[in-house]
C-alpha cells in the first residue's frame, strides 16, 4: 500500500515510492517463502524479510495503516440509537487500536508502521479492503464465507474517533 503509485523491480528486489496522491495498492506474488526485499519510499529507505509463505501487507506510505478482520457476510443490523455507553466503548476500542494496544495476530487486528511489512494470514484467497475503500457486504463462496480484512489510514481513525466524541456531548436545544 502506497500514497502514490509505487514501482516493483523484481530483479534488484526493490519497492520505490514517492510520496503522491491517493492510496494506491499493487499486489506482488513473491514464489519462494524466504525473501528479502529493500524499500524506497517517503519515510526514507528500509529491509523487510518474509521468512514463511502468507498474504502481508507492506506499509510504503508515510502513514500508519491499522486494521482487523471484519465479518462482511452477515454484517450488524445497524441500530438508529447508540447508547453514551456503546459510543464510550467504540471510542476507547478506537484509541487503543491507534495506540497499538491489544495488537496481534491471535486477535486478528493490525499496526502497520512506515516502511513496514506483517503477516496477515496464511490464506492467499483472503480479501483485503484497504484504506478509503467502502465495502459493506461480501458474499460466501461455495457456502464458505470468505476471510475479509479492513483496513484504515491512522488520519481516518482518528477523524472517526472526532466525529465519534463529537457525539458525546450534551447539546442543549436553543429555543
Amino acid at each position: 500500500m502506497s500514497k502514490g503509485p509505487a514501482q516493483y523491480d523484481e530483479a534488484a528486489k526493490t519497492i520505490s515510492a514517492k510520496d503522491g496522491k491517493g492510496h494506491e495498492e499493487k499486489i506482488i506474488n513473491i514464489s519462494s517463502a524466504e525473501v528479502a526485499l529493500k524499500l524506497n519510499g517517503p519515510t526514507g529507505d528500509a529491509a523487510i524479510s518474509f521468512k514463511e509463505n502468507g498474504l502481508y501487507i507492506i506499509n510504503i506510505k508515510n502513514d500508519t495503516i491499522l486494521g482487523s478482520k471484519q465479518n462482511y457476510v452477515s454484517p450488524k443490523l445497524q441500530k438508529d440509537i447508540m447508547t453514551q455507553d456503546e459510543l464510550k466503548i467504540k471510542i476507547d476500542s478506537l484509541h487503543q487500536l491507534m495506540e497499538a494496544k491489544n495488537i496481534s495476530t491471535a486477535n486478528h487486528n493490525f499496526f502497520i508502521l512506515p516502511n513496514q511489512a506483517i503477516k496477515i494470514t496464511d490464506n492467499l484467497e483472503a480479501i483485503i479492503v484497504g484504506p478509503f475503500h467502502q465495502m459493506t457486504t461480501a458474499e460466501r463462496v461455495d457456502g464458505k464465507e470468505p476471510e475479509v480484512y479492513r483496513f484504515y489510514s491512522i488520519r481516518e481513525i482518528r477523524e472517526t474517533v472526532t466525529k465519534l466524541e463529537g457525539f458525546t456531548k450534551v447539546v442543549i436545544p436553543t429555543k
